[in-house]
């Protein structure tokens, strides 16, 4: 039993009894029904060994413990300002709830973000706005080697499993992709009756567990990946590499939220923690990694293959690079994680301290594929924080060919960041497996706000496209965004993030001085 919960036991049974015994007792045997409990309980404070607090303090040291339970919903209700909430600001939890829910989205009186503040962004428009139909923003995903290229719109729903997310939270966003017309992303728990059941667009997503694809020894399993990989709604492979929350680390799924459903789906074995080891062992070299890629093309009939990586060391993906030039296999698209962090849990080093952020990721993983004269063969998929129309726009300025959201889903839903996800006790349905918390979500209502807020989003990135004085996706550019440096110098993201010339890392005579040691320690035999 938990503080709170001993302290809220001890508001309802003293007066209670105090209340059945006031008939029968004098008045000065009432205080003792008060006085006795405490006293008891001030006794085994004393003698307690695990506590300090409640042995130098006994009885109203528990206060303390009660005041520390609540501190989480104090500070969001009652302290946070609209722009200081961590790690996403009321501002924007706000924006995509009223978008889900079909409300005024609009504010009066001016921005409160403070625009002359050192790192402020914005987007310059133009004295001749063009008009964009949301509609039509599409991007294609398959290069020369896929048969079955897939129509993505430039926002997605972000890896999230079944088990990390209730069955209900599944099918709303199933139901939401279905209604909007995007994809979903399946995480790498493997593919439930939940993601299938409203028929929209799936990502088939595994990691180094391989659940949903694996064999009694934990291997991946070709024949089960390919009977998985046929279905109608899956459509695009995506291989986790590592993920934001957690680079080199491995996905965490907690015994306490795992049921027998779960662990059928995913081939594991109930009663422990659900851990996905930190490497693959379907392919141990950047070479291996393109032949695997290659595997898995012709497992799915042809259908767009990618794999999603936090980047870390940039020689390890320049060696990337290298095994696609030396093999000829390229992979149709590349999903970036930021080490921002996403839904999943994590040690707090790895959540605070490992990781390239998206920013950052973004411009060496775009530049290196151009250096290589990669870039014009593969998508750039991007993953970290985007909430926004803005957020959205900034990454695809930054390289990004579309974007996936997972947090921004899932405040759709009706997350009220909470930062329960790892305990079974989500307050709202969406990430505990607990049925009484699970039946709360209705799933009807919540997909249709998933779908509202995704389309609120297009229409949005739309209007900016626009005001830009841009006819599409295609014509946004890093100088599009400007970026306040330090007081009055502001310069655009294609002054602070210079782009490489097409090919120009293949030349040794011209390439340049800060690539050319990482250059050299890619190699393609190892990682």
């Amino acid at each position: 039993m938990t503080v709170r919960q001993k302290f809220m036991v001890l508001l309802i049974v003293v007066p209670a009894l105090v209340v059945v015994w006031a008939q029968y007792w004098p008045a000065a045997w009432w205080s003792f029904l008060i006085i006795a409990p405490l006293a008891i309980l001030g006794l085994y404070d004393m003698f307690q060994p695990k506590k300090a607090i409640l042995r130098l303090y006994p009885v109203i040291g528990h206060f303390r413990y009660v005041l520390e339970s609540f501190r989480v919903e104090i500070q969001q209700y009652f302290i946070e300002s609209d722009l200081n909430g961590k790690p996403i600001p009321r501002e924007f939890r706000s924006l995509v709830y009223q978008r889900a829910k079909g409300q005024k989205d609009t504010r009066p009186f001016g921005t409160i973000m403070d625009v002359n503040k050192d790192g402020y962004e914005w987007i310059n428009h133009s004295v001749a706005p063009t008009h964009i139909d949301e509609q039509a923003l599409h991007i294609t995903i398959g290069g020369a080697d896929c048969k079955q290229p897939y129509d993505a719109k430039p926002l997605n729903i972000s890896a999230m499993s079944y088990g990390s997310l209730s069955k209900n939270a599944i099918e709303a966003l199933n139901l939401g992709a279905r209604k909007g017309g995007f994809a979903h992303n399946t995480g790498e728990g493997g593919i439930s009756p939940y993601h299938l059941k409203h028929g929209g667009d799936l990502i088939f997503q595994f990691g180094t567990g391989y659940f949903g694809c694996r064999n009694a020894q934990g291997d991946f399993d070709a024949q089960l990946f390919k009977s998985k990989a046929a279905l109608d709604q899956v459509k695009m492979i995506e291989i986790k590499l590592s993920q934001g929350a957690k680079p080199g680390h491995g996905g965490i799924l907690p015994a306490v939220k795992l049921t027998e459903e779960i662990a059928e789906i995913r081939h594991v074995s109930m009663g422990q923690d659900v851990l996905s080891p930190p490497n693959h062992t379907a392919f141990n070299s950047p070479r291996e990694l393109m032949l695997f890629v290659q595997e898995l093309r012709q497992l799915s009939a042809g259908k767009p293959v990618g794999f999603k990586m936090c980047l870390g060391k940039r020689s390890e993906f320049l060696a990337i690079c290298k095994a696609m030039i030396e093999t000829g296999i390229k992979p149709d698209f590349i999903t970036l994680d930021g080490s921002e962090g996403g839904t999943g849990a994590a040690p707090i080093e790895f959540t605070n301290s490992v990781g390239t952020p998206l920013k950052d990721a973004l411009i060496i993983v775009n530049n290196a594929l151009i250096g290589t004269g990669l870039r014009g063969d593969i998508k750039i998929i991007a993953a970290g924080k985007v909430i926004s129309a803005f957020h959205l726009i900034k990454a695809l300025a930054l390289g990004a060919d579309s974007v996936n959201s997972a947090r921004g889903m899932m405040f759709a839903l009706g997350c009220i960041q909470s930062r329960a996800c790892n305990t079974d006790h989500c307050p709202t349905g969406i990430a505990t497996q607990d049925p009484a918390r699970v039946v709360g979500l209705v799933v009807s209502d919540k997909g249709q706000r998933v779908a509202r807020y995704h389309g609120q989003m297009m229409k949005n990135m739309a209007e900016l496209l626009g005001a830009a004085g841009l006819e599409s996706m295609a014509d946004l550019r890093p100088s599009h965004i400007m970026h306040r440096v330090k007081g009055t110098l502001v310069k655009s993201y294609e002054e602070m993030f210079p782009t490489l010339a097409e090919g120009v890392l293949l030349d040794e005579a011209s390439r340049p001085e800060s690539w050319a040691a990482d250059w050299q320690a890619a190699q393609t035999s190892r990682w």
